[in-house]
């Protein structure tokens, strides 16, 4: 039976909570809008339904997904057609006193022609209109094709590919930053690419997905293990700030989705709270901002409950780490002020 905007929300309903720290004012830096796509709909009203459930959701960041791209035209423009999208969509959300959509990561290849790339950030910079904050073109690539997840690329050696890098290296002299998503064992490759584009600053996407199914189902210490060496070495780059979110897609094996009702904020601090505290403990709160990862990770827990969690988890930090972790971070690094 396909999933419908009705059944997810009366699933999500069974573990609604009170609002902990409401007037917390809070930056979501990464969440998805499309019309189509293999979930339901996800458009300003299904994210104001989210953002308006309690906490205090001052300003967002779209990060790309593949929607609305344009149907004609050069190929390398295509994904233009998502910040033309996203930005009227920006455009709609302000001035209500909601969320308002403040930053849109697009697309593009960024190991095509550099001439061609170029081109395609001039025309995201256009139709964003002061949007446009940089690029994602995910790394994320299972050889194995097991995960049951999808790939970002087919390529397994994108990140030390030499066109890659140097698109890259052209987002960091253009002012933009890049964003990244991976798997957790690709975490050595994209440290590389960190390395050798120092110049550029680059956001990891997902705490860089600790996988808990296919080849990883049922060894997940062995991974939690794995996945902290390698945030350890990638926290000595200092161009690398992290998202910590994204650990409720069904790829990471908490098997939520699966659950006749969804986990409380107390269920997701127990199961995701050591994943929190080592990345910020390696990167420092200055570099790390807490992500919803809607509505993808939507499949798994409610948009309260995940803030709730992250509230809890957060209340060992100082006042000052706290609006860096809910604010202050991702205002400074998608240049939201």
């Amino acid at each position: 039976m396909a999933l419908t905007k009705e059944r997810q929300r009366a699933w999500l309903n069974q573990s609604r909570e009170e609002i902990l720290d409401p007037a917390r004012e809070i930056i979501d830096p990464h969440h998805h809008l499309w019309r189509t796509s293999g979930l339901p709909e996800y458009v300003l009203a299904d994210l104001w339904e989210d953002t308006q459930s309690g906490h205090n959701i001052v300003k967002t960041v779209f990060i790309e997904c593949g929607a609305e791209y344009r149907d004609s035209g050069p190929n390398h423009l295509k994904p233009v057609g998502e910040t033309e999208f996203v930005r009227a969509t920006a455009s709609a959300s302000a001035m209500h006193g909601k969320a308002e959509i403040a930053g849109i990561v697009a697309h593009a290849h960024l190991d095509m022609d550099v001439g061609l790339l170029k081109e395609t950030l001039r025309a995201h910079e256009a139709a964003g209109d002061g949007l446009f904050k940089g690029i994602r073109h995910g790394g994320a690539h299972d050889p194995g094709k097991n995960l049951g997840w999808m790939n970002a690329t087919p390529h397994a050696d994108l990140f030390s590919r030499d066109a890659f890098r140097r698109g890259v290296a052209l987002l960091g002299e253009h002012g933009y930053s890049y964003d990244s998503w991976h798997y957790h064992f690709q975490h050595d490759a994209f440290t590389d690419l960190a390395t050798a584009c120092s110049d550029t600053t680059i956001v990891l996407d997902h705490f860089g997905t600790p996988c808990g199914v296919g080849d990883f189902a049922g060894d997940m210490a062995t991974v939690f293990d794995q996945w902290k060496l390698g945030i350890s070495r990638m926290a000595e780059r200092p161009n690398v700030v992290v998202k910590i979110g994204g650990l409720a897609m069904p790829v990471n094996g908490f098997g939520w989705h699966q659950q006749d009702r969804p986990p409380t904020s107390d269920e997701v601090v127990a199961a995701h709270r050591d994943y929190y505290l080592h990345t910020i403990d390696a990167f420092g709160p200055s570099r790390c901002m807490f992500e919803s990862n809607f509505p993808v990770d939507k499949l798994s827990l409610s948009y309260d409950v995940y803030w709730n969690a992250m509230k809890k988890i957060a209340k060992e930090f100082s006042a000052a780490e706290q609006h860096a972790l809910f604010y202050g971070t991702a205002e400074r690094i998608y240049r939201l002020g």
